[in-house]
């Protein structure tokens, strides 16, 4: 007497389907083993999608000069082969989490123009974004003030004193704040701009929040020109202090030597 089996492999070849061949069969085990494993590197292919793209974000919301890289940063002389050698430790760091929630920490980069303070402090923010995704923010002083000032017009019509709020609330939640251009051209700032920043920086203080300050100012000047309120508020961050010193290493305009010679002096018609 034919089995069930023989009967349902029977039926099979008169409907002109295939009969399944025993040594095909799997084990529920190694099935669902197979299904996980499928499962799983679906799963990390959109995780590692999804960093990509808050990556991406957290790049385009920083304002940071995309080729400030280290990998592009020309080490030829002490000040900047230190503040590279500085700077990777603060960012090897930032692996330690009782480190980070130990307190906030500053970077002051100070010294002469032309050095790689803003491109050495942009790698820095690169690097974290991409191995830490901490939210980076880089302004300039100059600019941060003139829209403070703009904001007292009470008669304009384009909304500037929202924005000045929305700006500064940006200022006080991301986790790395970068300044450039601090006090540039200024010998001291006005009691009132002296007044903001060292609040800006008491209350990323009390957040746990960390700051890298650039400024070609040595750091007495600089104390004068921030006032005793503001200095007083860097003083309260764990601080790296990190000078630059030397000529200018961008390799823009130069001055010829036939433009060294000064033209002649401009004399009336009636005395040539």
């Amino acid at each position: 007497m034919d089995s069930f089996k023989n009967k349902l492999n029977s039926l099979a070849k008169t409907l002109g389907k295939s009969v399944p061949d025993e040594s095909e069969y799997i084990d529920y085990k190694t099935l669902r083993k197979h299904y996980e494993a499928q499962a799983n590197q679906e799963i990390a292919q959109l995780q590692q999608q999804s960093r990509k793209h808050r990556i991406e974000q957290l790049h385009g919301k920083s304002d940071l000069n995309p080729r400030w890289t280290f990998s592009n940063l020309v080490e030829d002389s002490d000040d900047v082969i230190e503040a590279v050698s500085i700077a990777q430790s603060f960012i090897a760091a930032h692996e330690d989490k009782a480190w980070r929630e130990a307190g906030s920490h500053m970077m002051i980069f100070y010294g002469d123009y032309g050095r790689g303070k803003s491109h050495i402090a942009g790698a820095i923010a690169h690097q974290l974004i991409d191995q830490f995704e901490i939210t980076v923010l880089y302004r300039q002083l100059s600019t941060l003030l003139e829209m403070r000032y703009s904001s007292y017009d009470f008669g304009a019509q384009d909304n500037v004193g929202q924005k000045f709020r929305q700006a500064n609330q940006e200022l006080l939640d991301v986790d790395m704040l970068i300044l450039d251009e601090v006090c540039v051209n200024e010998s001291v700032l006005k009691k009132n701009a002296q007044s903001w920043l060292g609040n800006l920086l008491r209350q990323r203080l009390v957040n746990k929040k960390n700051c890298i300050l650039i400024t070609n100012h040595s750091l007495s000047d600089l104390g004068q020109a921030l006032g005793s309120y503001c200095f007083e508020s860097l003083k309260e961050y764990d601080t790296y202090k990190v000078k630059f010193s030397g000529p200018s290493r961008r390799n823009g305009l130069k001055i010829d030597e036939q433009d060294e010679v000064s033209p002649p002096r401009y004399q009336p018609n009636q005395l040539r």
